[in-house]
């Protein structure tokens, strides 16, 4: 993770442990009302194609309370690829900001974000992966104790871009991570040819029961995302047996946490009763996007850690 953070695939295992030790670090310090400022002076440009509650509220908050100061630039304001190209719009904000974060449609805009820029690139959502949400997830169930290299996850619904960089990580840990999907949604061979490659413990099926069965974990995601509204209708029809609900719940641990990375389309891959019950720790995961983002910016802006 020298030069950036686009994948999942980026970090080693000793790497991802590093950065939840450090975002633990900083998560205790900010609660016990400790205020450093290891980044003061530095910038991170924040390149929105897509709206978000949840990754720009962090991101800025994370920068505002390392010390730092973020400068939001929406896709449609700076005409990323249209009014200018992605190469010429990286080379500029490398001469005035020390990073870039950004949330895009194609996978492709933040690799050229990465290829042509001099700064750090952090990938804050993509149409192929979302690693900094896996990299607060996996850090929420290791602050609980949990043994990762013993967890069974089961992710049920859309093989997309948060299950892809969950599975990419879950290698990385050796936890076992079954992935139910509807034929033809199912994570994408790239993915599982990376995952394979690490030794990860991975099984696909169709049977949302199967992979629930005996799991840890129950993760899941809306069925229909951003740019996939024309989808929706199928979508609804394909999906409707992958719910995680009260039933399907009961086939895991009863220790089993729900995980949903948020927003939800309640009533639709999930329950009310199961995404606000006690099993669920959304909220846990929401929290720690700021304090895993933390981690990253900090590492890849250069702060020392010694000034926290």
């Amino acid at each position: 993770m020298k030069r950036g953070f686009l994948s999942a695939a980026d970090l080693t295992r000793d790497g991802a442990l590093g950065l939840f030790a450090l975002a633990a670090e900083l998560k205790q310090q900010w609660k016990a009302g400790r205020r450093p400022s290891p980044l003061a002076g530095r910038t991170l440009a924040l390149i929105f194609e897509k709206p978000s509650l949840r990754t720009r509220v962090t991101l800025e908050v994370g920068l505002i309370q390392l010390g730092g100061r973020a400068v939001y630039l929406s896709g449609h304001e700076i005409g990323l690829g249209t009014r200018e190209s992605v190469a010429d719009i990286a080379r500029n904000l490398s001469r005035w900001v020390d990073g870039i974060a950004a949330r895009v449609y194609e996978h492709a805009t933040v690799e050229g974000l990465a290829r042509h820029a001099t700064v750090p690139v952090i990938n804050a959502l993509s149409d192929f992966e979302h690693p900094c949400q896996a990299l607060a997830d996996f850090f929420t169930l290791w602050e609980r104790g949990l043994d990762l290299s013993r967890l069974r996850l089961a992710w049920v619904g859309d093989g997309n871009n948060v299950c892809h960089s969950v599975v990419l990580l879950g290698a990385l840990f050796g936890t076992t991570t079954v992935v139910a999907c509807p034929p033809g949604y199912g994570p994408d061979a790239r993915v599982v040819e990376v995952v394979r490659r690490l030794g990860g413990r991975y099984e696909l099926t169709e049977d949302p029961r199967a992979a629930a069965t005996g799991a840890d974990v129950l993760y899941t995601d809306v069925w229909t995302s951003m740019g996939q509204e024309a989808e929706r209708e199928r979508r609804l029809e394909v999906f409707r047996r992958y719910q995680i609900n009260e039933t399907l719940v009961g086939f895991a641990r009863p220790s089993a946490l729900v995980m949903h990375c948020l927003p939800a389309h309640r009533g639709e891959e999930i329950t009310d009763g199961v995404l606000d019950g006690p099993q669920s720790i959304v909220l846990d995961q929401a929290e720690n996007r700021l304090h895993a983002q933390k981690a990253i910016i900090l590492q890849l802006l250069g702060g020392s850690p010694d000034d926290v």
